[in-house]
């Protein structure tokens, strides 16, 4: 008999389902709105990422991003380890630190616009014309003078594509950057004067730096280009780069003029024993 009840039991429970308890405790969760175990997890998972994310967030807000040197600073950094120490002249200037400045050069050139594209072009194929003869023999022609005797043995120095014109040429553009910005930083000091837009200063540097040595084609192209010269404070915004005052960029150009100037002499030095000071464009 306890058997049989056992049994009628059990399948009252089939056909009826669970009991009281059971069903009031499967109803628990959405009768009070608490999410299952599965659903808690997605829930767990979705507030992680979001904690994750803000943490991402505040660590690029808190990450100082690297500063990147202007053209004037880098040439200060190429120039300091050779610079005079006592009024002591270096033995001879040194070809890597003349190829690294000459880079920079085109950078400044760029930044004075498509005006200056001539006098880009001569300034690539003089510092590519460097470079050729450098890497044949590292050692040998770690210094300019190195390669200027070279060609002077060869009787090919005084030729339009020798290296001796390219170290002339670039020395020359060189003077110029330092003109242009000597000007820029000394008319900065004269306070309630007018200033000059940058065409009047590229022209007043060319005149003196550039002008005396160019013939008449490379002077009338020159003259074409300052008409398309970019506005003051566009040109010093791009010396200036990111994170820099313009009262240190005024301190970084006289630094830079006190540096490269004693060097380009140097160089000027060196071509004159060659004869070589005095040659001109067409």
């Amino acid at each position: 008999m306890m058997v049989e009840r056992e049994k009628d039991e059990g399948e009252a429970m089939a056909v009826n389902g669970p009991g009281k308890e059971e069903a009031e405790a499967a109803a628990a969760p959405a009768a009070t709105g608490e999410k299952g175990e599965g659903e808690r997890n997605d829930g767990e998972r979705d507030e992680g990422e979001e904690r994750k994310e803000e943490e991402e967030a505040e660590e690029k807000k808190d990450k100082v991003e690297p500063e990147e040197w202007s053209e004037i600073r880098l040439a200060i950094a190429e120039l300091s380890p050779i610079s005079r120490r006592g009024g002591k002249l270096c033995s001879s200037p040194p070809t890597l630190p003349f190829l690294g400045l000459s880079h920079l050069l085109l950078r400044l050139l760029d930044k004075i616009g498509p005006t200056m594209a001539v006098l880009r072009l001569d300034v690539q194929r003089n510092i590519e014309r460097l470079q050729e003869l450098y890497l044949q023999d590292p050692s040998k022609y770690s210094i300019l003078t190195a390669m200027v005797e070279k060609e002077a043995d060869d009787g090919t120095v005084r030729k339009a594509d020798s290296c001796a014109r390219a170290i002339l040429w670039l020395t020359r553009s060189m003077d110029f950057t330092v003109a242009l910005l000597q000007r820029l930083e000394e008319e900065e000091k004269e306070e309630g004067s007018d200033q000059q837009s940058l065409a009047q200063l590229v022209e007043a540097a060319y005149m003196v730096s550039l002008k005396p040595w160019h013939g008449w084609i490379s002077s009338a192209a020159c003259k074409i280009a300052l008409k398309l010269i970019p506005e003051r404070a566009i040109f010093v915004g791009w010396l200036m780069g990111e994170n820099q005052s313009y009262s240190l960029l005024k301190v970084e150009i006289e630094k830079l003029v006190q540096l490269l100037q004693p060097f380009l002499d140097d160089i000027h030095s060196m071509l004159a024993k060659f004869r070589l000071d005095r040659l001109k464009s067409t």
